[in-house]
């Protein structure tokens, strides 16, 4: 990688833009960057690495920090562009960082995001644009350069205080650094990872283990009393415990059986006497039963001879009763004769009583002629009452055809009245709707006009308010200029005299012996002395602060200001409509003029819609008055054609009616109607035939009687009766018969039950034993029932016990089982874990496994350094890496210098100030190879060292020189960063960084020659 040029504009102390030609300076091969403390040297780098990865070193890129100058103009922006070759091609990196700028309207500043530029050139093309992507330039410079930001600072911007730390800090301190160079977080992340799988994998074991040890309890809850020994006392964890809980369960098992095996035989010993208990208790029942039953057999046949004479009552009286059942039909038949005789009777005297007097006596022949005369004439009359009904039919025909004339008589009256009133009827609805339209019309405009009124109301209200804080603003701005113009003075005031007297403050940081920082000489024959009211570096500081405060103030306020005179300028813009006349249409016109204006505007639209929104109302009117008169006419045109077909329709109902009513008068006689006499004939002749039916029914009941009469005297002479009436006296009903027979029947089965109990001999036999006594054997019985639940109760528990002591085994020794590749796994991880933490017996040098690959580049550091430093120490030193451990300190990072003059190793702290410095160069530049081959071997053409060079005697510092000066042999240029007046006149080519009170500035040197 080869650096040819950087611009840098408003970055850092550089207020203008400033160019460093890198090329220029490269071809001396070594190159000087010098100038005043503070002025910007170390700048220069940033900028270089700004331009690389958008970022500067270490802590100047900490939040807060800014990097734009404080002595550039609000608007010129803060750039950096860098030139360069990398990887054989020729890029241009162009890089702006987030900074505020001044609006492009209004007045105040915003804050414009971070920019980037990538371009390429090529010999036929020239210049050509990449990417403006910060992401897609950060990926491809990192590939091409090969190396992180903070290789990059440590490689190519060698920072020798860093180094010099490096070569006197302990493991620790040495790690962080190198682990930060070569990026060794994937080893620390195997380290992690193998810590990771350790702790899961004894998580799982303890979890195998409170399994097992909960399997282990449940054991010994279900062995109860059967577990002659305490359960295991092993905690998760401990080794031994999964065998501890098995052996203690084959114990347990074995006790749980032979508790079994006698819970078995206790239970088929109970059994046993259970059974003969049993057998017991029932022959006592059995013998008390057969006693009973004998004894209640004597008491039942006792009773049955005291019931024998009712049982021959009964018998006889049922015999009686059945022989009258046989005469029974025939007197319900006789009964029935008799009743029906009286009804036939009663209903002859009803119907005779209507009929005239002189047929009371009639027979059945007389009766019938006389009605079949009534029934001739009754048909003679049919036609007569056909002419009736049509009669009365005409008669409705008129009276509908009356009203009918009359419904439109009223309706042809209506009609005119209402068709005379048309024409203004008809004018008014139109012009109500027309009007109705036109508010719609005036609505919308209207409605066009109030939006934009209220809106110009709203923005007069906020122009008002946004005018008051606008003065409020405006007066905190100048007040905050003030401020901010008094503090910049007051600092700058402060900053120069104290750059007058620093060479009296840095004399105050010598002490005998110690090397200054500025010439590196020893010894301190005159030291600069404080003049009175010198201003320290607090002080400068706090004034700054106190500047940067005030700045910040300043800037915020003109931000508010622009921010209100934006919103000021909009709300006036809203607030002026210039096709509004009067004094409401200017852009100063007031509040209460915009609102008078939107209520006038509100009230007429209002006004205006309620018009409108009777339009729907006034067009349906007019539409249903239009319908209404075109019915109104076709009504008047048919009444007025029925009024003429009623006219004729009328006089031939009037001829037909004179012609019915000659007819209807001879058919009528003495009656009203024609009907009225029909009516009268049917009713006479209805009578008559009542009468005719009700006398053949009285002669057919007689003789009915007379043969029911015949009946039943013979059948009661058959049945065994005197009479009639001695066969009814002895008939019972069904239910008294059956309950006689109940009686009977229910004797005889009780004597036939008694006479066979009576000849049972099992009965007789036990009647002649003892008493027997059934209670006594019973509660016998259930005492050994008793006894058997519970021996049952204990086996069953036994059995319980062992099943579920087998069960809890067998989960046990599976849960083991699982559990042995689970222990495996974590043997081997825990081995392997420990291992690489270094606190495995198997890590003698007890090293972490970061800690081992970064002693291995630290071996090849101290390797590429040594061939340096031995060239710069006139061949007497030697950088040598050391595996020893000190103290708690981590062991493999340790660094010993070796003396040739003495033939000893010792630590390189008790090296001089001057050997340290050369002893740092030489490791900073074997640093920069074995980076530089860890990247891939990135050829790095140009490098950068800072300060130190002061320490050096003249001797020293030509070897050193000669070192670097033998890097030109590789076509690399080295520049040096230092305040050493002696290089100035041994480095022809240079690069002064000069401090001005507004910005600093770079010029070029060369050999009798100066640029700027």
């Amino acid at each position: 990688m080869r650096l040819h040029r950087l611009t840098l504009t408003a970055f850092g102390p550089f207020g203008a833009t400033q160019e460093v030609d890198f090329d220029a300076l490269s071809s001396a091969g070594i190159f000087l960057l010098h100038g005043p403390t503070g002025a910007g040297k170390t700048s220069v780098l940033d900028a270089v690495c700004y331009g690389l990865y958008g970022a500067v070193p270490g802590a100047r890129q900490s939040p807060g920090t800014s990097l734009r100058s404080d002595h550039a103009p609000v608007d010129r922006p803060t750039e950096v562009r860098l030139e360069l070759t990398v990887g054989g091609r020729r890029l241009e990196v162009t890089r702006r960082p987030a900074q505020p700028r001044p609006k492009k309207r209004g007045g105040g500043f915003t804050t414009e995001k971070a920019q980037s530029w990538l371009r390429e050139y090529h010999p036929e093309h020239g210049w050509k644009a990449l990417s403006r992507s910060h992401q897609e330039i950060g990926e491809e410079i990192g590939g091409l350069v090969g190396m992180s930001r903070d290789q990059f600072c440590q490689v190519v911007l060698l920072p020798q205080g860093d180094f010099a730390r490096f070569l006197r800090a302990d493991a620790e301190a040495r790690g962080k650094l190198l682990g930060r160079l070569f990026d060794t977080r994937r080893f620390a992340a195997v380290e992690e990872r193998l810590a990771e799988l350790r702790r899961a994998a004894e998580a799982r074991v303890r979890a195998g283990d409170e399994q097992i040890l909960a399997l282990a309890h449940r054991l010994a809850q279900a062995a109860g009393p059967a577990a002659e020994e305490p359960a295991p006392e092993e905690r998760p964890g401990e080794p031994g415990l999964a065998e501890a809980v098995l052996r203690w369960a084959a114990v347990a098992r074995s006790g749980a059986r032979e508790r079994l095996d006698i819970a078995r035989w206790m239970l088929t010993a109970a059994e046993r006497r259970s059974d003969a208990a049993r057998l017991l208790a029932e022959s006592e029942r059995e013998l008390a039963r057969l006693q009973q039953r004998y004894e209640e057999t004597r008491r039942r046949a006792a009773g049955l001879e005291d019931r024998r004479a009712e049982r021959d009552r009964c018998h006889e009286q049922l015999a009686r009763a059945r022989k009258a059942d046989l005469v029974a039909p025939a007197l319900e038949l006789r009964d029935e004769a008799e009743r029906a005789h009286r009804t036939a009777a009663a209903a002859l005297a009803r119907s005779r009583a209507g009929l005239p007097s002189e047929l009371a006596d009639a027979g059945l022949g007389q009766l019938a002629d006389r009605e079949r005369g009534l029934r001739a004439e009754l048909g003679a009359l049919e036609s007569a009452r056909r002419a009736e009904r049509r009669s009365r039919e005409i008669d409705a025909e008129r009276a509908g055809l009356e009203r009918q004339s009359r419904a439109d008589d009223e309706l042809i009256q209506e009609a005119a009245e209402w068709l005379a009133g048309w024409d203004t009827t008809h004018r008014t609805l139109r012009e109500r709707v027309e009007t109705a339209q036109d508010a719609a019309t005036r609505a919308e405009q209207l409605a066009g006009r109030l939006d934009p009124a209220r809106r110009r109301l709203e923005a007069a209200r906020r122009r008002d308010a946004l005018g008051e804080q606008e003065e409020t603003a405006a007066a905190a701005l100048t007040a905050a200029r003030e401020s901010a113009a008094g503090a910049h003075e007051k600092w700058l005031a402060l900053r120069e005299q104290r750059l007058r007297g620093i060479a009296a403050e840095l004399a105050g940081q010598l002490a005998d012996g110690v090397a200054c920082t500025v010439c590196g000489s020893p010894e301190h024959p005159e030291p600069a002395r404080a003049e009175a009211g010198h201003v320290d570096r607090a002080t400068e500081e706090a004034a700054l602060t106190a500047h940067q405060r005030a700045e910040r103030v300043r800037t915020e306020a003109e931000g508010r200001l622009g921010v209100l005179r934006e919103r000021l300028a909009t709300a006036r813009a809203e607030a002026s409509d210039p096709g509004e006349s009067g004094p409401a249409g200017g852009a100063s016109a007031s509040v209460a003029e915009l609102g008078d204006v939107v209520d006038r505007l509100t009230r007429e639209h209002a006004e205006a819609h309620r018009l409108a929104a009777q339009s729907h109302a006034a067009r349906e009117a007019l539409a249903s008055a239009e319908r209404e008169h075109l019915g109104r006419l076709d009504d008047r045109q048919q009444a007025e054609r029925r009024t003429a077909a009623r006219t004729s329709q009328r006089e031939a109902l009037d001829r037909e009616q004179a012609a019915l009513q000659g007819e209807l008068a001879k058919a009528r006689g003495a009656c009203a109607s024609v009907a009225e006499h029909a009516g009268l004939l049917e009713r006479r002749a209805g009578l008559l035939s009542d009468a005719a039916d009700a006398l053949r029914a009285e002669h057919g009941a007689a003789e009915r009687l007379k043969e029911a009469d015949g009946r039943l005297s013979d059948a009661a002479y058959r049945a065994g009766f005197d009479t009639p009436q001695a066969a009814a006296a002895k008939i019972l009903g069904d239910t008294a018969q059956r309950e006689l027979q109940h009686r009977v029947d229910a004797w005889q089965t009780e004597a036939a039950t008694v006479a066979d109990r009576l000849a049972e001999e099992d009965a007789k036999a036990a009647a002649g034993r003892p008493a027997a006594d059934p209670d006594a054997a019973q509660a016998a019985y259930d005492r050994s029932v008793r006894a058997v639940r519970e021996s049952a109760a204990a086996y069953s528990a036994a059995q319980e016990r062992s099943a579920e002591l087998g069960r809890l085994s067998r989960r046990t020794e599976e849960e083991v089982r699982a559990l042995g590749p689970v222990r495996q796994e974590y043997e081997r991880v825990a081995r392997l874990a420990g291992l690489t933490a270094g606190t495995s017996a198997d890590n003698e040098r007890k090293m972490r496994l970061e800690a081992y690959v970064l002693a291995a580049r630290l071996e090849q550091v101290a390797a590429a350094a040594t061939i340096r430093l031995q060239r710069m120490s006139g061949g007497r030193y030697t950088l040598v890496h050391s595996d020893d451990r000190s103290g708690g300190r981590r062991a493999g990072l340790g660094l010993h210098v070796v003396d040739s003059w003495t033939g000893r190793e010792r630590d390189t702290a008790t090296l001089s100030g001057g050997e340290t410095f050369f002893a740092s160069l030489a490791l900073a530049l074997g640093l920069a190879d074995v980076v530089t081959d860890e990247a891939g071997g990135v050829r790095l053409d140009t490098l950068f060292i800072d300060e130190g060079f002061g320490s050096l005697d003249e001797q020293t510092l030509d070897e050193v020189l000669d070192v670097l000066d033998s890097l030109r042999e590789r076509d690399r240029s080295v520049g040096i960063v230092s305040h050493v007046g002696d290089l100035r006149r041994r480095i022809p080519a240079q690069l002064e960084v000069v401090k001005e009170r507004h910005g600093s500035a770079v010029v070029h040197r060369a050999a009798g020659t100066l640029s700027g």
